[in-house]
């Protein structure tokens, strides 16, 4: 381990728990904080935050130097501005303010609803016609701190310090504050950075007259992580089109013009280069010809004519100055848009060329297309990666945002350019506060380039702490993107083989997002350190490569060429291949070359997602799929290379906490995952501190009996769940159909399963200020009879006070406590006010209940404990479960979770549930109805129960055991919905929808044949038109119109209580005007037909 408390990858999976223990409950140390924090649930957050900190370290000074100074003219001068070095500072108070702590901790930004934030500065250099003129130090703005970074003031802190920090003692950070809600920036599948993808796509069709469904893609990143996507594509008369996106627009580029451009070759040399190893192909011959004659044709024969030639025509939408010269805003092209992961023009080349047989190839059926929904193509866009893009594009259009206000500055006054007046303009420039505060608080991306992805929505989420669970899922949580949700094919979703240990297959949601949204497996990690390869070539060299530039001994078609981070080394030998691979296999074990062979052979022998740029890749696929052993017995001698850590190494950490998984059927494993994300538990420890809008907390939880031994790894006892209930499988009374469940009245009002949900409220009078009223002030009038003794002389609850309906507050609650808040330039003044109140939420009948196998149900009665049934011992269960819940969802993970649960009781053990130790032969009922018997049980944990209600023995045996139990948040209290009159809407007259607004309760067509069916129309009748939209409209009987009768104008002369006629505008008569009853909403139909040029005539009877 080192001295981060971060376990080594060899180390981490060896010092597992043997089993599940309850021990540690009585230990006399419990609850006494640790030395160091737990390393295995720091690990769940380890590549959001470490990704961070490469990001605002050695990321930072990448992107600060990937960033081209900014050149602009100014009366006849070039000024040119450039970003020499940037820094970022940990969150302090601002300087000027007198207080005892500088430094700004996580709790108080939640706790006065801010954002944890640190100072941005740069060094600018800036220079006139060339000649340097000093470097200024200038503040950016403010950027958000991940919590637990290096920047962070938690960081390193041991479990003891962070508690006074009003921390969690085991807090694992990865998130940031912002507005003192905790985000996180969501990890996204990406494309495979810098590996040409062949792909089939039929929409690429309608790119332009010619273009066929096939492409080569490329996602190609920068070590600074700044990213562009780009395409070839092939057309129908067999020439290739380039095409790349700048600034968001789209394109096209004849391939030849691109060849031509990047290096000074004759047209023969290109055209050698790309006939390497398809020399026989004639049809490509001819493409090829074809392709650099369209160049030829358009009058461009050498590098610098092409050059000139695209400059011209591309510089309109490259921002550049007047002095550059076509020939360098061509170069400025190449350098922004295409394989800009490449550092020399020749290297482009050699890529390109090897795109374009890879794209003929695949036209010609001689290659598969690559799978872009394969892991092997896929990798993971960290939280830090993210961060820093989006930092770099806005230091970038800082630059920008100077030019404009400088232009604007000259506009009203005569501007000299001087130090002085510089550091003045500089602070006129756009903030980097507001764009990265948005970016986080709303997931929503803008920015003018993109950033290479695909999507500009949904790019963070809120890390709610609705219990443990939920909170651990968000940092294991990959996004396959926002852009692939509204995609018809169901090819996206598909579970691949090729994810086994990367992505679990059970915790997904069901629904929309089933198959998009994946979690991690619990030994899958996120490689988010950046390894150099510079010395990777030469290794390959020795080993028998032929460089690009070399030829090979045999002819090019019996050679595969070989990448290594996006970059064509050269050639090797089909039958040199796979001994290269395994010295390379071999080296990586036996050397310690430092990080280089660790990563090198990344997909195939770690279970790590690829991530950095260090996949070395020979292309056939022998050295992507392995032969891996699960259980010992599978080793086949010579052919097995690897075995699995342990056989549940498949399940995401939440996945694991399902016990008997193995034994129950897949879907309901997939609800559980759902559904233990939405219980009532302990979400955290430090209740006092926290001002979060809802917590739910369960006043009695329980330390399982029955649980798997990763339960015990990430030391989940921290924060239970559940209670231990004891379940008997009994069809009693009926009030137990579908799902429903009978609770006894007496476990209820011992404190079965009770809980309370804390509230939070802001009442902040700096807004109400705003508004215009200047003397609020928190007090009270001295004397008032309606706060005696309810308010204090600040007019505020006293903390424990119970609150009931016609107090100055409104809802039956407990005031937990009062926080009075500051701002964050601690000039507050006591005007703004946190007040928590406890709301008690005892379980009631509709209430939520689940175990832990997907069997959900709602407590249907509170039945009284005298009229239960009760065992031979006088034990009556807590809860009576619907046998008929069984047979068609095959939990019988549940049914030996029973067993356990008995057994684990009646001998005071503490069973392990992991997945997979029990099998045909070693059979969990054999076990476990063994202990049964031991403790003078059944063995099939079946017993004779007595009727409460007649006290005679019931003739069928009754199973009955020990389950752990979850109250699910779903609550009657939030749910149900009362409405006699309300709001309506404003165009169909119609009562509008929705509990937050009053609305009314949908009576749909279902319903509506339920009342058919009844015979009951006049109450459908009444349902749907009088308690609806009933109005009362005029039509004409002659013409049958309902818009042509309108109320006569009346002259100046008569009285307003005159009683006015409706004339019908098309008969001009009075007399054929009646009255008819309708819907509102057909009277709108109507209007909305005669818009459309369509005439409704009714027919009055």
């Amino acid at each position: 381990m080192d001295p981060g408390g971060r376990m080594e990858p060899a180390g981490r999976w060896q010092n597992l728990p043997s089993g599940p223990s309850l021990k540690h409950l009585t230990d006399p140390s419990y609850g006494i904080p640790r030395e160091q924090q737990k390393p295995a649930l720091q690990e769940l957050t380890r590549a959001h935050v470490e990704s961070f900190n490469y990001a605002v370290r050695e990321g930072l000074s990448h992107a600060v130097q990937a960033i081209p100074p900014f050149e602009f003219a100014f009366k006849d001068e070039r000024i040119s501005l450039t970003i020499v070095d940037a820094v970022i500072s940990p969150p302090m108070v601002p300087k000027g303010n007198i207080c005892k702590e500088l430094n700004i901790y996580p709790a108080e930004c939640r706790g006065r609803r801010s954002t944890y934030r640190g100072k941005l500065t740069a060094d600018i250099s800036w220079a006139v016609n060339g000649i340097s003129r000093g470097i200024i130090k200038q503040f950016l703005g403010y950027v958000p701190i991940m919590v637990k970074s290096k920047l962070c003031n938690l960081h390193d802190l041991p479990p003891k310090a962070l508690i006074e920090h009003h921390e969690e003692a085991e807090e694992m950070g990865g998130y940031f504050i912002i507005n003192g809600i905790e985000k996180v920036i969501r990890m996204l599948i990406m494309p495979r950075r810098n590996f040409p993808i062949a792909m089939i796509r039929p929409k690429w069709k309608t790119r332009g007259p010619g273009y066929t469904q096939y492409g080569v893609s490329m996602h190609c990143v920068r070590e600074e992580h700044s990213a562009v996507n780009m395409n070839l594509h092939y057309l129908e008369n067999g020439t290739v089109m380039l095409n790349f996106i700048y600034r968001k627009e789209l394109f096209f580029l004849p391939l030849g013009f691109a060849l031509k451009a990047l290096v000074s070759f004759s047209d023969y040399q290109i055209f050698q280069e790309l006939m390497k190893g398809k020399e026989e192909d004639s049809f490509f011959r001819n493409s090829v010809s074809q392709m650099l004659r369209i160049v030829m044709e358009e009058g461009c024969s050498t590098q610098k004519q092409v050059l000139n030639y695209l400059g011209e025509r591309f510089r309109v939408k490259l921002s550049l100055p007047d002095w550059c010269p076509n020939e360098q805003a061509a170069e400025f092209l190449f350098n922004q848009c295409i394989c800009i992961h490449l550092k020399s023009n020749t290297e482009k080349f050699y890529m390109l060329c090897l795109m374009t047989r890879k794209l003929f190839a695949l036209a010609k059926g001689e290659c598969m297309e690559d799978s872009p929904d394969s892991l092997v193509n896929q990798e993971v866009l960290t939280p830090g990666q993210l961060f820093l893009m989006f930092l770099k594009e806005k230091m970038e259009s800082w630059l920008v945002s100077i030019k404009i206000a400088l232009d604007k500055r000259a506009q009203k006054t005569n501007v000299s350019i001087n130090t002085e007046n510089l550091m003045k303009i500089f602070n006129l420039g756009t903030d980097l506060t507001k764009p990265f505060e948005y970016l986080l608080a709303t997931g929503n991306l803008r920015s003018k380039t993109g950033l290479g992805f695909l999507q500009d929505s949904g790019l963070c989420v809120v890390a709610d702490k609705l219990n443990f669970v939920r909170y651990l899922s968000h940092f294991r949580c990959v996004h396959r993107g926002a852009d692939f949700a509204k995609m018809r094919t169901t090819t996206v979703r598909r579970l691949l083989p090729e994810s086994w240990g990367f992505l679990c297959p059970v915790h997904t949601p069901d629904g929309e997002p089933c198959g998009l949204m994946n979690h991690l497996t619990a030994v899958c990690e996120v490689v988010t350190q950046f390894a150099y390869t510079a010395s990777v070539p030469a290794l390959l060299c020795s080993l028998g490569v032929t460089p690009v530039d070399g030829t090979p001994h045999r002819p090019y078609s019996e050679c595969y060429p070989v990448l290594l981070d996006g970059v064509m080394l050269g050639w090797v030998d089909k039958e040199l291949a796979p001994s290269i691979a395994d010295s390379l296999r071999h080296y990586k074990v036996i050397l310690p070359l430092g990080e280089l062979f660790y990563v090198l052979i990344f997909i195939v022998s770690l279970f790590l997602i690829v991530l950095c740029a260090l996949n070395f890749l020979v292309l056939p696929p022998f050295q992507i799929f392995m032969n891996i052993a699960i259980f010992e017995d599978e080793v086949l001698a010579g052919v097995t290379t690897h075995q699995e850590l342990f056989p549940h190494s498949l399940l995401s950490v939440i996945a694991n906490f399902i016990p008997f998984s193995d034994h129950n059927q897949s879907p309901r494993n997939m609800y559980q995952c759902q559904m233990g994300k939405q219980t009532m538990g302990f979400p955290l420890l430090t209740y006092q501190a926290r001002s979060d809008n809802k917590l739910y907390r369960l006043q009695t939880p329980q330390s399982p009996l029955v649980r798997p031994y990763m339960y015990d790894y990430y030391d989940m006892d921290n924060y239970p769940i559940g209670t231990n209930a004891i379940v008997a499988v009994i069809s009693y009374t009926g009030y137990d159909m579908e799902d429903a469940m009978i609770v006894n009245k007496a476990s209820w009002e011992r404190g079965f399963a009770h809980g309370s949900v804390y509230k939070s409220e802001f009442i902040d009078l700096s807004e109400k200020i705003k508004q215009g009223d200047d003397s609020l002030v928190f007090g009270v009038k001295p004397g008032d009879p309606r706060i005696l003794q309810k308010l204090d002389d600040d007019g505020l609850p006293f903390i424990g006070a119970q609150l009931q309906y016609g107090d100055p507050y409104y809802e039956n609650c407990i005031v937990d406590n009062i926080k009075v808040c500051s701002n964050d330039t601690g000039n507050g003044k006591f005007k703004c006010i946190c007040i928590t109140m406890r709301v008690p939420r005892n379980p009631t009948i509709g209430d939520k209940f689940a175990s832990r196998h997907g069997q959900k149900g709602i407590l249907s009665r509170l039945w009284p404990v005298e009229d239960m049934p009760f065992t031979e011992s006088g034990m009556v269960p807590d809860i009576l479960f619907n046998p008929h819940g069984f047979p068609s969802r095959m939990t019988i993970g549940m049914l030996i979770e029973s067993m356990a649960g008995k057994s684990a009781a009646l001998h005071g053990l503490c069973h392990d549930a992991t997945p997979f130790t029990f099998s045909e032969e070693n059979s969990a009922l054999e076990y476990f109805g063994e202990l049964l018997k031991a403790g003078g049980y059944n063995f099939y944990g079946t017993e004779r129960l007595y009727s409460g209600i007649s006290g005679l023995e019931l003739e069928a045996d009754i199973f009955i055991g020990v389950v752990y139990y979850q109250r699910l948040r779903h609550m009657v209290s939030d749910k149900f919905q009362v409405r006699t009159t309300g709001a309506r809407d404003k165009v169909t007259n119609q009562p509008i929808g929705g509990r937050n607004v009053q609305g009314g309760i949908r009576f749909g067509e279902m319903e509506r044949d339920a009342l058919l069916a009844h015979g009951t129309s006049f109450l459908l009748h009444d349902r749907l038109f009088n308690c609806s939209d009933r109005s009362v409209a005029h039509v004409c009987i002659k013409c049958g119109s309902l818009l042509s009768p309108l109320l006569e104008k009346p002259p100046p002369s008569w009285s307003a209580t005159r009683n006015r006629k409706y004339n019908c505008t098309l008969c001009d008569r009075s007399d054929t005007i009646d009255t008819v009853s309708v819907p509102y909403v057909f009277r709108y139909f109507v209007a909305e037909l005669a818009a459309m040029n369509i005439k409704v005539k009714l027919d009055v009877i």
